[in-house]
């Protein structure tokens, strides 16, 4: 399939554009619709009637990808932060999907970037480990390994010097401290970096979030073993990934369900309870 919409929901406004897959390019120009006030999912799910029913012309009745501000497990909302709180707890993807009259992939915002990224942008290419920072407000990650996504990596949130790193760390707080980029580099992001190359020995770094588009005021401070490069899909990564792994998923059915995973796990349960009953047992003949 080549045009597959994909949809970036925000706090104050949700986007949403056909993608060429081929390509990686929007097929027709971005539709935004403000997010509403109250964020219900059945709200949400309103407008998002209205960008695939304007789109439907290009897309037919494939299936949406859809950004969404939060972790998405198997496409269960384990918590929300910046919509309204219905969404915690729900299963998006099947709420979603039966809303829209047709399939849907929920993958965290900064997921989704990476996605793009990797696929089409910057990290296009790249093989092995590829981790995706945003430095906006906080500090999203994304990490992939030779194109395939580990989801909902909180990597924004490890500890640093006892503080989130985000804290330090993220573009906002610069603002609000009136760091310079040098100092803002060389005291915060050092240490940033340093660490998830200790964690994870990357090989590529992708800056996203608005103040990317500075990278050359403080990239040149920054002492790193690991290569480090600017965005370069910008507010466009979040559709554009999104539209990707929906497409992925549809070619992939037969990939880990939460279903599948609740078995699993439960069959694990019973062995290790029978093992132990076993052991017990053998001591007790003794």
């Amino acid at each position: 399939m080549s045009n597959v919409l994909g949809i970036d929901i925000g706090g104050s406004g949700i986007k949403g554009a056909p993608v060429d897959l081929e390509v990686g390019e929007f097929a027709e120009p971005r539709l935004r619709i403000p997010t509403p006030s109250k964020s219900s999912p059945k709200k949400v799910a309103e407008v998002l009637r209205k960008i695939v029913k304007s789109f439907e012309p290009t897309i037919g009745d494939g299936p949406v990808g859809i950004s969404f501000p939060a972790p998405s497990r198997h496409g269960v909302i384990p918590f929300i932060a910046n919509l309204d709180q219905g969404w915690a707890g729900l299963n998006a993807e099947e709420y979603l999907s039966e809303a829209l009259d047709r399939p849907v992939t929920v993958v965290n915002d900064a997921d989704a970037a990476g996605l793009g990224e990797v696929h089409y942008g910057a990290a296009k290419g790249v093989p092995g480990v590829v981790i995706l920072t945003t430095l906006g407000t906080g500090i999203g990650t994304a990490i992939l390994n030779d194109g395939i996504l580990l989801p909902n990596t909180e990597l924004g949130h490890v500890e640093i010097d006892g503080y989130d790193a985000e804290k330090r760390a993220a573009a906002s707080i610069k603002d609000k401290k009136h760091m310079s980029y040098k100092y803002w580099a060389q005291k915060r992001l050092q240490k940033y970096y340093s660490f998830m190359e200790m964690l994870f020995t990357p090989d590529l770094f992708v800056v996203g979030g608005g103040v990317s588009k500075d990278h050359d005021k403080f990239f040149k401070f920054l002492k790193l073993d690991t290569p480090i490069v600017p965005a370069t899909l910008f507010n466009r990564a979040g559709i554009i990934g999104a539209a990707f792994q929906a497409d992925w998923r549809m070619s992939h059915p037969d990939t880990v369900t939460r279903e599948k995973t609740k078995k699993a796990a439960k069959k694990a349960i019973a062995e290790a309870e029978k093992a132990e009953e076993k052991k017990d047992k053998e001591k007790s003949d003794k």
